[in-house]
């Protein structure tokens, strides 16, 4: 199922994407994330997919980040593996949505992609046992963790980095019906292939992040946890269109413009 967020007629509202239409919900999916009967909640409102405006399908209270989680982009920076998970957080206000642009700050040197597979948290979670993180999870969706190399290098801790406005492209929409650990991940620029990794090469699965992070702070529904990238980051420019295409989810799509 994919759950969607989107925009008409100057309202905002959740719905089910069903081939090329979208059925609205009634009600807010994460207050009813453990319903049995999905097809109830479905409202007699319709939409053609082509005449809404499709929004970041979530607005998290906080995006957990996750650092150096793919050896392939371990080798490439030239770091160690690190022994626990690396993680840092984006702010709310970074997010937007599918087609929206990435703005490149003045002055910014060099401001590079990073396709990520984002893990869309259902419901409350704290000290979730690894074994039973899959009952938290709504489902999965598509991330880029743009990020400003510079002030990366410059400040040696990455709240300003990868803080920017715009910096956090999330969707198009929740897949709630797949499994996280075998899938094809692929980061496009200009149509150019520039990363293809799969999910099972993370070096700390979904499971183990959902526990590890709900440890250290509560996870609210529609928080994400972006869960690192592959190997193949590379910078952008004004006038390019960057995408992030996960299997058995569908592709990200945000164009890049200067400030």
């Amino acid at each position: 199922m994919r759950i969607v967020r989107f925009c008409v007629a100057g309202k905002t509202n959740y719905g089910i994407l069903l081939g090329a239409e979208v059925r609205r919900l009634r009600r807010d999916p994460f207050l009813q994330f453990a319903y049995s009967d999905k097809i109830s909640y479905l409202d007699s409102v319709s939409y053609r997919l082509d005449d809404i405006r499709l929004l970041a399908p979530c607005t998290p209270s906080k995006i957990v980040c996750l650092g150096l989680n793919y050896r392939g982009h371990i080798e490439e920076m030239g770091l160690a593996v690190p022994s626990v998970p690396l993680i840092f957080l984006k702010p709310s206000t970074a997010v937007i949505g599918p087609n929206e642009s990435i703005v490149l700050p003045y002055g910014c040197r060099r401001v590079d992609y990073e396709g990520e597979l984002a893990v869309v948290i259902g419901k409350r979670a704290k000290n979730v046992p690894a074994a039973k993180a899959a009952e938290y999870i709504l489902g999965y969706t598509c991330f880029n963790d743009v990020s400003d190399r510079e002030a990366q290098t410059v400040d040696g801790q990455w709240t300003r980095a990868k803080g920017y406005d715009t910096f956090a492209p999330l969707g198009p929409w929740i897949e709630t019906g797949i499994s996280p650990h075998n899938l094809r991940l692929e980061t496009y620029v200009n149509g150019e292939l520039r990363q293809s990794a799969s999910t099972r090469e993370l070096v700390f699965g979904v499971p183990e992040l959902v526990s590890f992070i709900s440890d250290i702070m509560t996870l609210l529904p529609g928080d994400v946890i972006a869960t690192g990238t592959p190997a193949g980051v590379g910078s952008l420019k004004p006038g390019d269109v960057v995408q992030v295409k996960i299997e058995g989810i569908g592709a990200l799509t945000n164009p890049v413009v200067n400030a």
